[in-house]
């Protein structure tokens, strides 16, 4: 094996050192604008709530700012700063009205 490919092998295991897979469920007019309810996706570790959503946004061309939406982590209400880990689920929870 040449220094190349030891080199390439290290820095294949150092990248999917840095990404990590998380579930995303989509509901209402989100689902309807990414044509799925839900879908893994491999990020890096130091992404953060908004960039993912800026990132999805960007994919499926969503209507909604991030400033109209709830988030939730692993069934949870989430702040937008909060952090997120391998292996979650995520949702993007659009304004419901009611009555």
């Amino acid at each position: 094996m040449s220094t190349t490919d030891v080199m390439d092998n290290v820095d294949i295991e150092k990248n999917s050192e840095s990404l990590m897979t998380i579930n995303i469920l989509y509901f209402a007019s989100l689902a309807d604008e990414a044509g799925c309810h839900e879908e893994k996706v491999s990020i890096d570790s130091s992404m953060s709530l908004i960039d993912l959503y800026t990132q999805l946004s960007q994919t499926h061309r969503f209507s909604r700012p991030q400033s109209e939406l709830r988030v939730a982590v692993n069934d949870y209400f989430a702040k937008w700063t909060d952090p997120i880990s391998d292996g979650d689920s995520v949702v993007f929870i659009t304004p419901v009205a009611g009555g």
